[in-house]
């Protein structure tokens, strides 16, 4: 067995273990909410010409009384990228179009205006390369200053323990990365955006992937709290508004810049699972 098919192995494990324990946390918020509003879990296949173990994925979604849409979504997939697809991918080339990819996405989308909408992903890619990837950022319709800090300072702390540049590099990253161009404004407050984290050797991916479970470990810890501080708020109808029509921006990002949504529709992902992310209402005003 080759060490990144190990490595593939050892981050899939992961993902999958994250994302029962984030749906746990999860569900134990609407439990406290009165809802008995659960995950159900919808496994799908990729298909490829050619390719004997193309791998798949498994979409988690949950509509409840305080998470009105959440989607969790993890995969391991194997194959080839297109040609014309392959050059923009790191290490990858018409030449050497073969990939292996996993890893764990989420996006949430509540149904009190005072609650944030979040967005979490880690990732595990290799071609001729092999790296990580990923981040989590806040995307509140009614954004409070401690809310961001605190959400930022758990981002942080998680960067500070592995690389000493690392909140300022990836903080900036995010703030470039989670923007609409065509609305001259950012997709939320911020938090972190990570990628091409290389692994050359096994001192690289224990060093990256190490910093990878703090991330997630990180947002398992930040984004419970914050719902659980602002669950609770009353909200009016013009606060619904206001949320619909930022829910339209977040939906205008993931349509048109997102690099993830991309990925997905390029590699024969499942249709469902790449667009869990989308809103269960949005306006535009």
């Amino acid at each position: 067995m080759t060490d990144w098919t190990k490595q593939t192995e050892q981050a899939r494990d992961w993902f999958e273990t994250l994302r029962d324990r984030i749906c746990a946390a999860f569900e134990a918020i609407e439990r406290e909410a009165g809802s008995d509003a659960a995950f159900e879990y919808t496994p799908w296949q990729r298909e490829e010409a050619g390719n004997d173990n193309p791998g798949g994925g498994t979409r988690g979604l949950m509509k409840g009384r305080i998470f009105e849409k959440v989607g969790v979504n993890v995969s391991t997939v194997h194959g080839s990228f297109a040609p014309q697809f392959a050059g923009t991918i790191n290490g990858a080339s018409p030449e050497h179009p073969n990939f292996t990819a996993t890893g764990i996405s989420l996006v949430a989308h509540m149904a009190n205006p005072h609650v944030p909408a979040v967005h979490m992903n880690t990732r595990f890619l290799t071609t001729q390369k092999s790296w990580f990837g990923g981040g989590a950022d806040l995307n509140p319709p009614i954004p409070y200053e401690q809310d961001t800090a605190e959400f930022h300072a758990a981002m942080k702390a998680a960067c500070d323990a592995h690389g000493g540049e690392y909140y300022d590099r990836f903080s900036k990253w995010a703030d470039e990365y989670f923007y609409i161009p065509h609305r001259g404004v950012h997709r939320g407050v911020g938090g972190i955006f990570y990628d091409h984290l290389e692994c050359a050797d096994a001192a690289g991916f224990d060093a990256s992937f190490a910093f990878t479970r703090a991330v997630g470990e990180a947002f398992l810890d930040i984004f419970p709290r914050i719902v659980r501080r602002r669950m609770g708020q009353e909200w009016n109808a013009a606060e619904r508004q206001q949320m619909l029509e930022w829910r339209g921006r977040y939906a205008e990002f993931n349509l048109v810049h997102d690099r993830g949504t991309l990925f997905g529709l390029k590699t024969g992902g499942n249709i469902d699972a790449i667009l869990m992310s989308l809103p269960p209402e949005a306006a535009w005003s």
